[in-house]
């Protein structure tokens, strides 16, 4: 066999491949496809990409996607879906195969995306400031005032930072003709940036070599431009920008922790901050401090119950104030959304060319708006051709469960409603020319297949009239053949942006230079919100714990029939009075019993509300927490939410007793060895301790009680998890004065209730505020005494109603706890944080 023989088996290999990959590709017909021209000649750009495919070949490449899928997961990438009555929370969708776009082509793209976010800045000063497009009757007044989106407090405001647009995009399609067009602005909160870095994250180490190979455009500089743009407008070197959130039932909130991660931003949300004297601060442990960027990612109306929507329990009050005194920038400003209405988009081309006195580079699709007669009349002429939206709103008027209609799509009633609408109020409704979207492949089923996209480009302002595009964008990919709209609400998949280089990529990274980086090594800025969330998630998982606990033990002596009837009474008891078990709940056998304590989606104190309660703390402060703690905390509450209606039988129930109680110390175990011992960490700690010592008085309360018999020290040993301490100890028969000192007082036994005491003294000692005027605070004295009485008291003298009145301090320095950190919180949250960010991924 000759050298070059395996060289030729391998190129001959590659091309089999490269034929099986886009055997069956086909176009539809008058629709532009981004791979393949309609001669069925793959394009140049995309030749590279799957050559390389081909080279990989099937199973390396299905590897590859798994891989990506994988790291989705386990980083815990999710977005919402608001009617999904399962919860909401779903795997992020990724399309495996790159949207692949050509240097030149790319460079015509960016020009238009900051033209156009040049010219959507200058409509906006003009509306908020001297109002001449209207008064010269360039654009009519309805345009702008009639949009909900514009906010009249903010009318005469110059906006702090000289600009309303700090973050701008556009969701782009191409024609059957080639040419790129406009589908719609974003101006209000931009969403999707964060989740195409992620998107690219997860395909170029599933598929290094070929990301490499392909000089693809890095992502980085794009995020460091826009990170260095904002930290540059706080006017004091100790603040930090904050990025206002409206919290995790929000459908992007991922994106929101994940990008205040990568960008070192605090995450906030409205009852974070407050306003005091026309300045904005958030609310800390350690006091007030002041925020002097904004970064908005809820809806302007919702940003100022005072000024704005009365009704928002999301917004800061007095915010509009801060504005106005130019005490606080926001990104973007408020009322910046005016610019997205359908109805201002047809007067977009004039608007070029009155205001940058040239045509647009990515022009709209064509847009007739209703209010003014002549387009009224086009409209109405075309009714079977055009698609009708609504003008400034979300849904079409008369349609409130749709956006978007399709003229050919209605009926003869239908249509002649429509039309009878327009006539009667056609300011509310818009005709779109009905294009179809250009399709790029996707892999299914180990094959190449077209579907349509939507590309979302950024663009960020830097500098005082420059602006910098993400090299690469956010694409959703439907799976439907024929989509006019894509939606990751409709089960669409997101795919990673490749603009090609001319060359080697240079590697950019947002980590500061080593001998730049300052070292620091103080506690930060923690929110009293993140705290009092810290604080909570410790408490619902021990209390989880502690249920687990009690469940396992009265299973096992249901199982194994041990032990005397009032022990297990004792048992069922307590989880009767931890609100595990309904009132209804509490007879039949004690298999059921402990089987309905894990499963009861109602009783407060059952598992699954026990889990859902900590999973909402942990989503709260998800920036604060590892990937993998939190994924602990969201697969306890998924194990408990399907539980419910199961026929679970006493082996069942052990299994999930056991799984449970693994996440849990699994968790623990993450907390221990990888959160920083910062301020953080101790309100983690401090909910942990007061449960757990409280859970072990209780135990002790319950079966130390006379007559006492071997079977209730025996369960009190197990539920406290101290039978190995003891029986190391204590080789004779177990007996109540050595358990209960084990369990209480032993400070050396770090499940008793001395050790919890004696930490919980350690860690308040390290919080803020710990001593005021030299004398330590209330938290810390009601501690000290806890800790004092159980140092100083004997097991051999203890009674049981002492137990009860250290428990009662416990809960009395919880309250201590939360007075002294959390009292100045606002008031909790009254509404879904869903309804206060229409512009999103969808």
């Amino acid at each position: 066999m000759s050298p070059a023989e395996p060289e030729r088996a391998r190129s001959a290999l590659t091309e089999r491949r490269l034929a099986a990959l886009t055997q069956g590709y086909q176009p539809l017909p008058g629709v532009y496809d981004e791979m393949m021209d309609a001669d069925g000649r793959v394009r140049g750009h995309w030749s590279k990409l799957l050559t390389w495919f081909a080279t990989l070949g099937p199973d390396v490449l299905a590897h590859g996607f798994q891989a990506a899928d994988r790291h989705l997961r386990d980083s815990g990438v999710f977005y919402r879906v608001y009617d999904d009555p399962a919860g909401g929370e779903r795997s992020w969708p990724l399309a495996h195969v790159p949207l692949v776009i050509d240097p030149e082509e790319w460079k015509a793209l960016e020009k238009g995306v900051i033209q156009r976010a040049r010219l959507a800045e200058a409509v906006l000063a003009d509306a908020y400031g001297p109002g001449d497009l209207v008064s010269q009757k360039v654009l009519p007044a309805a345009v702008i005032a009639g949009s909900p989106e514009y906010l009249r407090p903010l009318v005469g405001v110059a906006p702090p930072g000289g600009r309303h647009l700090r973050s701008y995009a556009i969701d782009v399609g191409r024609g059957p003709n080639g040419k790129w067009w406009v589908l719609s602005d974003r101006t209000q909160a931009p969403s999707g940036a964060g989740y195409a870095l992620e998107n690219r994250i997860a395909l170029s180490r599933a598929l290094p070599n070929v990301y490499r190979a392909m000089n693809v455009e890095r992502l980085a500089s794009f995020f460091q431009a826009f990170r260095n743009e904002l930290a540059n407008l706080n006017s004091r070197a100790e603040a930090r920008v904050s990025l206002l959130s409206p919290g995790p039932l929000n459908e992007t909130y991922f994106e929101h922790a994940y990008l205040a991660r990568y960008l070192g931003f605090l995450l906030v949300e409205g009852e974070d901050l407050t306003v005091r004297d026309g300045a904005v601060y958030v609310r800390t442990v350690s006091g007030l401090r002041r925020v002097d960027v904004l970064w908005r990612r809820l809806d302007s109306d919702f940003a100022d119950p005072l000024e704005l929507r009365g009704a928002s329990r999301l917004g800061v009050p007095g915010l509009v104030q801060a504005v106005r005194e130019g005490n606080v920038v926001v990104a973007n400003g408020l009322g910046s959304g005016v610019v997205e209405s359908r109805a201002l988009m047809g007067f977009m081309p004039a608007l070029a060319r009155h205001i940058l006195g040239t045509d647009l580079l990515l022009p709209n699709i064509a847009t007739w708006w209703c209010g003014q007669a002549r387009e009224q009349r086009i409209v109405l002429d075309n009714l079977e051709k055009l698609v009708f939206a609504p003008a400034f709103e979300a849904r079409m008027p008369g349609m409130p469960d749709r956006s978007v209609v399709l003229g050919s799509s209605l009926t003869p009633d239908e249509r002649t409603a429509l039309a009878e609408r327009i006539r009667r109020r056609g300011v509310d409704i818009v005709g779109q020319e009905a294009v179809k979207l250009s399709t790029m492949p996707v892999w299914i089923n180990g094959r190449l297949q077209p579907r349509p996209f939507i590309l979302r480009l950024f663009v960020v302002a830097t500098g005082e009239d420059d602006w910098t595009v993400m090299p690469g964008g956010f694409c959703r990919v439907s799976d439907d053949l024929d989509a006019r709209a894509v939606s990751l609400q409709s089960r669409a998949k997101a795919a990673d942006v490749w603009v090609l280089g001319s060359g080697p990529v240079a590697e950019t990274s947002l980590l500061p230079k080593s001998d730049t980086v300052k070292i620091r090594r103080t506690i930060g800025t923690l929110p009293s919100r993140a705290a009092d969330n810290l604080f909570w998630l410790g408490r619902y998982l021990e209390r989880s714990e502690t249920a687990l606990r009690v469940v396992r033990s009265l299973l096992s002596r249901a199982v194994e029939q041990s032990g005397d009837g009032a022990v297990a009474q004792g048992l069922v008891q307590m989880l009767a009075q931890a609100g595990a078990l309904t009132v209804s709940e509490r007879k039949g056998s004690n298999v059921r019993l402990a089987i309905q304590a894990i499963s009861d989606q109602k009783a407060y104190g059952a598992l699954p509300r026990l889990t859902r309660s900590a999973r909402y703390a942990a989503a709260v402060i998800r920036d604060r927490l590892a990937p993998d703690a939190f994924q602990c905390v969201t697969d306890l509450a998924q194990q408990f939410e399907t539980i419910e209606g199961r026929r679970l039988t006493a082996s069942d129930a052990f299994d999930e007793v056991r799984r449970a109680l693994r996440l849990i110390n699994a968790f623990s175990g993450l907390a221990a060895e990888n959160m920083n011992r910062l301020i953080g960490w101790r309100f983690l700690e401090l909910g942990r301790r007061i449960e757990r010592a409280a859970a072990t008085l209780r135990f002790v309360q319950r079966f130390a009680v006379e007559p006492l018999s071997q079977s209730a020290l025996d369960v009190m040993l197990e539920l406290g998890d101290s039978q190995i301490t003891y029986r190391s100890r204590y080789v004779m028969t177990t007996s109540r004065t050595p358990v209960i000192d084990l369990l209480t007082f032993d400070d050396s036994n770090p499940r008793s209730v001395a050790f919890q005491v004696a930490r919980l003294v350690a860690d308040l000692e390290t919080l803020p505020a710990a001593h005021v005027d030299g004398r330590p605070s209330e938290p810390v004295r009601a501690a000290r005494r806890i800790l004092a009485d159980l140092l100083t008291t004997r097991a051999e003298d203890v009674e049981l109603d002492m137990l009860a009145d250290v428990e009662a301090q416990l809960y009395d320095l919880s309250d201590a706890v939360m007075v002294r950190f959390f009292s100045h919180r606002a008031a909790p949250r009254a509404e879904p944080s869903f309804a206060a960010q229409t512009d999103d991924i969808a």
